[in-house]
């Protein structure tokens, strides 16, 4: 085997949601193609196109040159800007040209994964700045499985709701927790909030807030709690993933304690950039 043995869960999980993502859009007819998804500005075609393109960076093909139009209103930011350009030059490819680079770059992207020796801990570039080689790959697979649930709405075929990406997604989320509790929402010092979350992917963590104002979580029952919020997990992903807003998911989550606490943390639950 020339994959270390702690990469080999990413790379999984990567290849059960690639595989899922071609799965969905291969039958698709063009008018699809340009069917919106949650993702904000982004169209089916718009989230395969950045799958494609941070794969290929991955390989360490060149990026685009490619100025972007003035007028993309979800553009908000120079990480947004770059991540645009990939998804940008492709907006006027048919869904053959489509499809055709997408099985190209998913058999040269497994090709490499297979035949990865380096170490874990190798330092690669990546869109957010340098990473270890086991962090990059985490996050791609972090990344398609979020994207394929992106997809699956706008398609309206559920499912991969326990699949491997989904738990590299709620590790991913979690590690994102203590800070949106403690730092963003304002915790209280010595404060503890719970985390109880049903579905697929089920789960409780409590946050605990220190006397300096910094936050940690682990797994166990906290005996009164200053909040607790209940969701199912696939709410839980779209907040976390800034795909919808807590005022649109009402219903699905349920709020006990300090309702001020509750609303701040809902109002910035969102972990991803």
């Amino acid at each position: 085997m020339t994959v270390h043995p702690s990469l080999q869960s990413s790379i999984d999980a990567w290849t059960h949601s690639i595989e899922a993502v071609t799965e969905l859009v291969t039958p698709l007819a063009e008018p699809e193609w340009n069917r919106a998804t949650d993702c904000p500005g982004w169209s089916i075609r718009d989230v395969v196109s950045h799958i494609i393109g941070l794969e290929c960076e991955a390989l360490g093909d060149p990026r685009p040159i490619h100025s972007l139009p003035r007028d993309l209103y979800h553009v908000r930011s120079e990480f947004a800007r770059y991540m645009e350009v990939q998804v940008d030059v492709r907006r006027h490819h048919t869904a053959p040209e489509m499809l055709a680079e997408l099985e190209y770059t998913v058999i040269r992207r497994s090709r490499q994964l297979r035949e990865e020796k380096r170490a874990p801990d190798a330092v690669v570039r990546s869109p957010i700045g340098e990473r270890t080689l086991e962090e990059a790959l985490w996050l791609r697979a972090f990344d398609v499985w979020v994207h394929e649930q992106d997809l699956r709405r706008a398609l309206g075929k559920p499912g991969s709701l326990d699949s491997p990406g989904a738990y590299v997604a709620r590790d991913t989320f979690l590690r994102g927790l203590p800070k949106v509790v403690a730092k963003d929402a304002g915790a209280p010092a010595g404060s503890a909030v719970v985390f109880d979350v049903s579905g697929p992917v089920e789960f409780m963590r409590t946050v605990r807030v220190d006397e300096q104002g910094n936050g940690t979580i682990d797994g166990s029952v906290s005996l009164g709690p200053l909040a607790t919020i209940t969701t199912d997990w696939e709410t839980y992903g779209r907040l976390a993933a800034g795909r919808v807003r807590a005022a649109a998911v009402t219903d699905q989550v349920k709020c006990d304690g300090d309702e001020a606490l509750c609303a701040a943390i809902l109002e910035n639950f969102a972990v991803t950039p």
